[in-house]
């Protein structure tokens, strides 16, 4: 039988338990927005870079761009220099948000180059002095989200540090850095950190439809994150929950475009939308023709109308 726990932080009451991932390029205001009304108690920012907060300060405005559908915000930072943290976690830019977490899981080359994400968990001293001055620095929680380790599993040993450097609660994606997004994520390992630690943790990995929820509840987790298994499928919350949609599908696909269309260049958009779009169009019946359209197309509603005819139909 499947549990999950209720959860609450400091005044913060977690209702179902539902976390959407903080995913780059992916997670814009519109498909937040949509993602909170289908049922997602808790969405995560795009990854945040402090240091881009204090001297690129325009884009990451646009980043964190919120809709007052999203019930609790976690605006996600990264970097590797406790000053830089400690400016970010004081950034007006952060104040809508809710809970502040810090990425130390992240395998992104780039990331990784830098001394960010996963590479912190090669050096936990680093890591949790960074922790504990972003704890000392806010008033609000403070969580940390991380992998297994980078080539091998430091899981409980990086979790007891985050708890005793004073995380409110972890977000642990069961695989380690080597492994991107590859192979399986471990359940057990999980369910060993939960185990193993008295504050909560979210379990995140491989979650796309029910089977694999109720295999991620049955570790114990206090709740569970969903990242790839939402691309394209927002209403995987609602399915999760039991819930009928309100309205059919490509309600909330035109919503998502029209609330960003609020923000951002119609040029840009075009082509930032296509992903979006083929995740949408993505095991429907008949879209392969579709597909080899959206991936280039140049028109935002004509995209919109090859969509709604799929789902149409």
């Amino acid at each position: 039988m499947s549990y999950i726990s209720c959860m609450k932080i400091r005044n913060i009451d977690f209702k179902n338990n539902l976390f959407l991932a903080p995913m780059a390029g992916v997670n814009d205001v519109g498909f937040r927005d949509v993602c909170s009304i289908l049922g997602c108690d808790a969405t995560v920012s795009e990854m945040l870079s402090a240091s881009a907060m204090m001297h690129n300060a325009k884009k990451t405005e646009f980043m964190t761009i919120s809709s007052d559908k999203e019930k609790i915000k976690i605006g996600q930072i990264f970097g590797h220099e406790e000053e830089v943290l400690v400016q970010a976690v004081q950034n007006p830019l952060l104040d809508k948000y809710d809970v502040i977490d810090i990425n130390m899981g992240c395998p992104a080359p780039k990331i990784v180059k830098n001394g960010d994400g996963v590479s912190l968990m090669k050096n936990i001293s680093l890591a949790s002095k960074l922790i504990k001055a972003c704890v000392n620095h806010t008033d609000r929680p403070v969580s940390v989200k991380f992998r297994l380790g980078f080539d091998n599993d430091i899981s409980k040993e990086f979790g007891r540090m985050c708890e005793e450097s004073g995380a409110s609660f972890v977000t642990l994606h069961a695989r380690t850095a080597t492994m991107g997004y590859s192979g399986k994520a471990d359940y057990e390992k999980i369910a060993s950190l939960k185990a193993c630690l008295k504050i909560p943790v979210i379990g995140n990995g491989d979650v796309i439809d029910k089977e694999s929820y109720n295999k991620m509840l049955d570790t114990k987790v206090n709740g569970v994150m969903i990242g790839r298994g939402a691309q394209g499928n927002p209403w995987i919350f609602s399915n999760l929950l039991n819930q009928q949609i309100e309205h059919n599908k490509f309600y909330y696909i035109n919503r998502h475009v029209e609330i960003l269309r609020n923000y951002y260049d119609e040029k840009w958009l075009t082509l930032y939308l296509r992903k979006h779009f083929l995740w949408y169009a993505s095991g429907l019946d008949n879209s392969k023709e579709a597909k080899l359209i959206l991936a280039t197309s140049d028109s935002i509603d004509k995209s919109l109308q090859i969509l709604k005819d799929l789902y149409s139909n």
